[in-house]
C-alpha cells in the first residue's frame, strides 16, 4: 500500500514537472553517442592555489569538462534554450603542470526528459589520463528561467 502511494506521488510530481514553464521539449537530434574533444592550455588562473607548485586544480579541470559538455550540446539547442549543470561526479587522478595542454573528451550517454548525462575524461599533453567521471546537465528555456516572458 505504501509503495503504491509513493509511486502515485512520484507520477504526479513528474506530470507537474513536465509543465514547468522553463523546462522545454527536447530537440530530437540531441541523442546519445554524440561526442566532442577539445584541447585547452592550462594557465595560472587554473592553478591549485593551496599548493606551492604551479599545478592544475581539480575545480579548473571540472570547469573544462563542463565547458566541453556545453560546447557539445549547444549546436543541438533551440535559440532560447541553454543547459545548466546539475551534477558532477569526477575524480582527479594525476597532476598536470600549469602551461601543459589538457584534452577533454565528452560523450552524451543519456537523454531523459530534459536531463542529459555525459561521460567525461581528461588527458594531459604527455598522454597521462588525469581525470574521468560523469556530468549531468538540464536543458532549460533561458527566457522563462530568467523570468523574461
Amino acid at each position: 500500500m505504501f509503495y503504491a502511494i509513493i509511486q502515485s506521488l512520484i507520477a504526479m510530481l513528474l506530470r507537474i514537472a513536465r509543465h514547468l514553464p522553463y523546462i522545454p521539449d527536447m530537440n530530437n537530434e540531441l541523442a546519445p553517442g554524440i561526442a566532442r574533444t577539445r584541447s585547452y592550455v592550462t594557465t595560472l588562473e587554473m592553478r591549485a592555489r593551496q599548493l606551492k607548485a604551479d599545478v592544475f586544480s581539480t575545480p579548473a579541470m571540472i570547469g573544462l569538462m563542463e565547458r566541453t559538455c556545453v560546447d557539445l550540446t549547444e549546436p543541438y539547442l533551440d535559440d532560447d534554450e541553454q543547459t545548466v549543470g546539475i551534477h558532477v561526479d569526477v575524480r582527479h587522478i594525476a597532476p598536470t603542470k600549469i602551461g601543459q595542454s589538457v584534452t577533454v573528451t565528452a560523450e552524451l550517454l543519456e537523454v531523459k526528459d530534459n536531463k542529459l548525462r555525459y561521460v567525461v575524461s581528461a588527458t594531459n599533453d604527455q598522454g597521462v589520463k588525469i581525470g574521468d567521471g560523469t556530468h549531468r546537465r538540464a536543458v532549460i528555456d533561458a527566457k522563462r528561467f530568467n523570468g523574461d516572458s
